[in-house]
């Protein structure tokens, strides 16, 4: 529906709404004057129940939850309560007259006393609800729509190729090696430095004492344990597959680990390659 055809139909509701409120306004005055209104009073007796039953609507279309709830009473009621003053006033001829008793809305007594009460309680209503109602929208804040944060991807969950570590370790030339022979005791002696160092840099979180059931049953291996067991894993190896991700995955180890064995094991093959030669 485009803009014209919008503003139409909104005029058109609005013609009809006025007609309909002119229709009620005529039977609501009646009843006023009957309970005691002058001519002003009576006049703008229709306001008040008409008028809040507009009210109440609009509220309940700002309005949320409870609050809605409570404006959609209001405007029930109200639109109750006119419906049956304007069908007294279609029941009872004399009101459409002056020849009526001052007070007197039905033959009946009790119903009588109901229908006035009924009629002298809506301006008193009006105040109450809608001040409540005026209050509710001016205090009221639309909710704020939240949207869920970009997911952050952790270097855990990546694998060594994406966080730019190198999956394979390019053996080292051999004059280099052979022009600084790394003796073997060096890097067995750096690797609880290095050890120390990461653990050291690795932030921990306070916590109780692991139960018994709850610790690893993992045996954990020495320096020399790791560089006994990567000579007998890798004594068939040539020099050009020692490299640190080959130990690290043969040892299931840390790859600063794997590094410092390989540099052991390829001193002790250029040691022994030397030896060889000289003898």
């Amino acid at each position: 529906m485009n803009r014209t055809a919008k503003c139409a139909l909104v005029l058109a509701l609005v013609v009809v709404v006025g007609m309909a409120f002119r229709v009620s306004w005529n039977a609501l005055r009646d009843v006023a004057k009957t309970i005691g209104a002058d001519d002003a009073a009576a006049n703008l007796y229709p306001f008040v129940v008409d008028g809040l039953m507009a009210l109440a609507l609009v509220a309940a279309l700002v309005l949320t939850d409870d609050a809605r709830r409570f404006a959609l009473r209001v405007l029930a009621a109200y639109t109750l309560a006119s419906l049956v003053l304007n069908y007294v006033h279609g029941l009872v001829p004399a009101l459409h007259s002056k020849t009526v008793d001052w007070g007197r809305l039905a033959d009946w007594d009790p119903v009588n006393w109901a229908l006035v009460l009924l009629a002298t309680s809506l301006p008193v209503g009006s105040i109450y609800f809608g001040s409540d109602l005026v209050a509710k929208v001016l205090h009221h804040r639309p909710a704020i729509e939240t949207t869920e944060p970009e997911s952050v991807q952790i270097d855990v969950n990546r694998s060594m190729a994406e966080q730019g570590e190198p999956t394979v370790d390019e053996p080292a030339p051999a004059a280099e090696v052979a022009s600084s022979p790394i003796p073997v005791a060096e890097p067995i002696a750096a690797l609880p430095q290095l050890a120390v160092a990461a653990e050291s840099t690795r932030p921990r979180r306070a916590t109780g004492r692991v139960p018994v059931a709850a610790r690893s049953t993992r045996v954990v291996r020495t320096d020399v344990d790791l560089l006994a067991e990567a000579r007998a894993l890798t004594e068939s190896w040539p020099v050009e597959k020692l490299t640190g991700e080959g130990i690290r995955k043969a040892l299931r180890t840390s790859p600063a680990k794997a590094r410092i064995v390989r540099e052991a094991l390829k001193a002790e093959r250029e040691r022994d390659t030397a030896a060889a030669a000289a003898g």
